[in-house]
């Protein structure tokens, strides 16, 4: 692949000295929608957070390339303002801060200009309306408003590389649809996405370009859309 993009190279990682990732090799590339799936405990979301520079996540070997630069030492923030976002499973509740708020400040921080219409727009765009911008971050949120707001975030935040930890989670059929489809307009746009999920449904509606599956914390299969038939007609067994 060419320099633009994520790329994991013979990546291991240990959590309190127990291994939750085996040399992990894949790539993400502008404009591509790479789906990660397997089932529960086998290091999808383990491999998410070392991307993202969790401090609990300690790579033992191995790199991660952001357009070619090695980026593996950086602290979380460094790699957020480089472009890397990711829409968490399940954010915290966080009292006191105000939505509207925390988006006007989250966007700055990155160098990003958003008017109060800019922020009004992709909540609409994420089917929230502009009374959500009062209500403290998360605090009494569904699963599915959770997911939308993360997502509103995306839309505002522009990232080079979009991770998304299973954002069908929560959601139901309609809002499936329409997140899956605002996805594949990011794409459109230049954006890398990581779609971690489980969701063989969602992932249908997603069409991504490539499938990797994982097992006990490594890569067991690289293929299109044409594997999830497999899993569904054997399960994960099936394809070691």
């Amino acid at each position: 692949m060419e320099n633009t993009g994520l790329k994991i190279e013979k990546l291991t990682v240990s959590v309190a000295s127990r291994k939750v990732l085996k040399d992990v090799s894949l790539d993400v590339s502008k404009g591509e929608v790479l789906a990660l799936i397997g089932p529960n405990g086998s290091g999808k979301t383990s491999l998410a957070f070392t991307v993202m520079g969790h401090p609990n996540y300690k790579v033992e070997n191995g790199r991660i390339l952001l357009h070619g630069e090695d980026i593996t030492s950086l602290k979380p923030h460094e790699r957020a303002y480089k472009g890397i976002f990711l829409v968490f499973q399940s954010p915290p509740d966080i009292g006191g801060l105000p939505v509207g708020m925390f988006l006007q400040e989250m966007t700055a921080k990155r160098g990003i200009e958003a008017s109060v219409n800019d922020i009004n727009n992709a909540l609409l765009e994420v089917g929230l309306s502009d009374h959500y911008l009062s209500r403290n971050l998360y605090e009494g949120f569904s699963g599915g408003e959770k997911k939308r707001l993360e997502f509103a975030q995306a839309l505002l935040f522009k990232p080079q590389i979009l991770i998304l930890d299973e954002l069908d989670s929560g959601l139901d059929i309609e809002g499936v649809r329409l997140l899956t489809g605002k996805t594949r307009e990011l794409a459109g746009s230049g954006v890398g996405v990581l779609y971690i999920s489980h969701n063989i449904a969602a992932l249908r509606l997603l069409r991504p370009n490539r499938v990797v599956v994982m097992m006990n914390g490594g890569v067991v299969a690289v293929d299109g859309l044409e594997i999830l038939d497999v899993i569904e007609e054997k399960g994960y067994q099936g394809l070691v």
